[in-house]
């Protein structure tokens, strides 16, 4: 079992990922990794040197291919999967892709489109939780 705790963007927590929610054209925007056949959103760990928004901005143009968007901090947050767990933290982001191009060869096999969610979530304990709290914020500051 799970717990995600959310925070305030602008708290002082050590972050260690980056998780971009995206749309395009009013369509979220899943990855497909390589290595699995489930979709998850942008996202990944921060590298020595880079802020938050530099990992995330990165995250998101490896993962997607994305050129042109806009980035909005959302909200710290972490995910628990044991009471006596270390708390980690990461950073759970907006984007609003404008456009794509080549999508890099990493990890990433594919990009999807959708309106309908997904099915196959990889992290499906954690994902929709934040996807929930993205809404609130579209509904909010959008």
């Amino acid at each position: 079992m799970f717990r995600v705790k959310f925070y305030e963007p602008n708290e002082n927590k050590p972050m260690k990922f980056a998780v971009i929610a995206s749309r395009y054209e009013g369509k979220w925007v899943f990855c497909k990794h390589k290595n699995r056949d489930t979709y998850e959103f942008p996202g990944g760990h921060w590298e020595k040197g880079e802020t938050i928004e530099e990992t995330g901005r990165r995250e998101l143009w490896e993962e997607t291919g994305a050129e042109d968007y806009i980035l909005k901090p959302v909200c710290i947050y972490s995910v628990l999967r044991n009471s006596g767990e270390e708390e980690t933290f990461g950073m759970l982001f907006y984007a609003e892709i404008k456009s794509f191009g080549q999508l890099p060869d990493y990890e990433i096999q594919k990009v999807e489109l959708f309106t309908e969610l997904p099915e196959s979530w990889t992290y499906p304990e954690i994902q929709p939780i934040l996807l929930k709290r993205v809404r609130l914020y579209i509904e909010e500051k959008c």
